[in-house]
């Protein structure tokens, strides 16, 4: 284990915690979405009056960590989920070492972007039935991306010593749940986007000029996928769900917020078949629907999630067959026509939504064709711009 002096000697990061960490646990079961028990910023190294020409001290803030300052570039990292751990490809760096669910980070996407590719061989689990400190101490990262809050609230698990222990003899933490915005202890700071997020995150990592790249692919992006959206009164209502096994009969419901889980379905302007009704959304609630329920709702277009591992083959052989076949689902417009999908990961950086949002919209809308570059973003990943 690593001392405290030590650490500081070797890598000099320190970090002030801006904010009160929020305490409170959930508890609940495994079978859930999240894969456990349910129980302002500078754009480059700040300078002061007493700066030398040996200090490359920097400091990036973010709530609700506050300000966190790094005496040189962090090297080695983990990340929450695949949002951020996307982010950083985008940036050009090395895999982090962890993520909350190595198999919720979704790399076949990158099979899309030609020179674009994800060894997570080696990567760790960080959520292994509970969140062990000793497995932080071996991965002796440079920085966490990761908001102590969930660590704290997610499931039976950290304290407030828990976070200060690891931040002080590790490394420190420096993220915001970004993914989802429905979680009741985390209604009391805020959010960030997607883009937002990224940028702070390659503010830490000192790549804005990669971060600057992606925006500019983004906006062409955005211009492209403008005309694919018809008028609101052509857009379907979809119902966002998570399915439980191959043959699902019960649903955990999701809200379409502003996280970036969904920031494909909202640039595509979809109609949220469930937000008219009282079903209340799986983030807060940790409830669940059934079939009868959903026969209830009867949306135009199913989006399931839970089913990213498989293709569309796949998908359509076992969960669509099985929804076909079923006495209640059979009669639900969405599997009458049809129109139950694979909703995309709930985990989206800059790179994995775009691919997502095009895969969307040929679902949703018959779009063919491609909505952005792909060799432009191989290049700036590269760092070839």
């Amino acid at each position: 284990m690593v001392t405290e002096r030590t650490r500081r000697e070797l890598l000099g990061l320190g970090a002030a915690l801006g904010g009160t960490m929020l305490a409170g646990c959930t508890g609940g079961s495994n079978d859930t979405p999240d894969g456990e028990s349910t129980g302002t910023a500078t754009d480059t190294p700040a300078e002061t009056a007493t700066a030398t020409p040996e200090d490359t001290s920097y400091s990036v803030e973010m709530v609700p960590v506050g300000e966190v300052t790094f005496d040189e570039t962090p090297e080695t990292w983990v990340a929450n989920n695949g949002s951020w751990a996307d982010m950083g490809v985008a940036l050009g760096l090395e895999p982090p070492k962890g993520v909350w669910l190595t198999n919720r980070y979704h790399t076949q996407y990158y099979d899309e972007v030609p020179g674009v590719s994800v060894d997570k061989s080696q990567m760790v689990s960080l959520y292994q039935d509970g969140v062990s400190k000793e497995l932080f101490y071996e991965l002796d990262a440079d920085v966490h991306v990761i908001d102590p809050n969930f660590l704290m609230n997610r499931f039976q698990g950290w304290a407030q010593d828990d976070i200060d222990d690891i931040r002080e003899k590790v490394g420190p933490f420096f993220g915001n749940c970004i993914y989802a915005q429905h979680y009741p202890w985390h209604d009391d700071y805020r959010y960030y986007s997607l883009y937002e997020g990224f940028e702070k995150l390659a503010q830490v990592f000192d790549r804005t000029d990669r971060y600057e790249a992606f925006v500019e692919v983004h906006d062409e992006f955005q211009t492209n996928l403008a005309p694919v959206v018809p008028g609101r009164g052509e857009r379907p209502a979809v119902a966002v769900l998570w399915g439980v096994g191959d043959q699902p009969e019960q649903y955990y419901p999701y809200l379409i917020g502003d996280g970036t889980g969904f920031k494909h379905l909202r640039d595509l302007g979809v109609r949220d078949a469930l937000a008219e009704t009282d079903i209340k959304d799986f983030h807060g609630s940790r409830g669940s629907i059934d079939v009868e329920t959903l026969l209830e709702v009867d949306p135009e277009v199913l989006m399931l999630r839970g089913y990213e591992a498989k293709t569309r083959a796949e998908f359509e052989d076992s969960v669509v067959a099985f929804l076909e076949n079923h006495d209640t689902a059979s009669r639900l417009t969405a599997v009458e026509n049809g129109d139950v999908y694979r909703a995309g990961g709930l985990y989206q950086g800059p790179i994995t939504n775009m691919v997502l949002t095009e895969r969307t919209a040929a679902q949703l809308y018959g779009h063919d064709g491609e909505l952005f570059d792909r060799d432009r973003v191989a290049s700036v990943v590269a760092g070839e711009f």
